[in-house]
């Protein structure tokens, strides 16, 4: 079996599981998005690890009646994983799983650190409510300045994070206008092996990563 074959069978065996006890009508959700992982899938555009996290992320969403989308353009050059409404309001998730790039062996822990950075001030600024998923076993790097409230953050630290974030993100850079409103809400703990997805707010999750 080729590549291509192999994620559908993936998808398709997840999708399954998944929709074990839904409504036909959240069943149907979570199918809408499989499809749209395996089409984009054909031109490359995403990897399985990453929309099996998708997929299971997305399911409590849908049982709380969001409408979910994966891959939704915010901007021609900002493409959010998963964008949920209901009524009038939004709610972006960013899958980050600690991924390093091999250009950037030399320098994963300031990668990181900036790559959460850039994507809590670019996305949170796309919503009214913005989290991460990430699998159990990776601890996120969150900067410190990032889990306070906008109004308590000193133009030192807003500097600092901006100085972090034009490291590696420079196309467009992050605005101090973006660093200055940036938050992050919640964190969602993506377990595939259980096929859950459980929100937590940013203090437990900080103090539980450090227990």
């Amino acid at each position: 079996m080729d590549r291509n074959g192999k994620f559908v069978e993936d998808l398709e065996a997840l999708t399954t599981k998944l929709g074990e006890g839904l409504q036909p009508k959240e069943k149907q959700s979570l199918n809408a998005l499989k499809n749209r992982l395996i089409e984009l899938q054909k031109s490359n555009i995403v990897k399985i690890n990453h929309s099996v996290m998708e997929l299971v992320c997305a399911k409590p969403l849908i049982q709380k009646a969001y409408q979910v989308k994966v891959e939704h353009d915010l901007e021609p050059s900002l493409i959010c994983d998963l964008y949920a409404t209901k009524g009038e309001g939004s709610h972006i998730i960013e899958i980050e799983t600690g991924y390093i790039p091999p250009e950037h062996a030399l320098d994963p822990s300031t990668y990181l650190l900036a790559r959460i950075a850039s994507k809590i001030t670019r996305y949170s600024n796309h919503t009214e409510k913005f989290a991460l998923g990430t699998p159990p076993h990776y601890i996120l790097p969150i900067p410190q300045t990032l889990l306070t409230a906008p109004r308590n953050r000193t133009a030192e630290e807003l500097k600092t994070i901006k100085t972090l974030c034009d490291l590696y993100y420079k196309n467009p850079p992050v605005t101090m206008e973006e660093v200055r409103n940036a938050r992050l809400h919640s964190i969602y703990s993506i377990d595939v092996d259980n096929l859950t997805a459980q929100e937590i707010d940013p203090e437990s999750y900080m103090k539980n990563r450090h227990a």
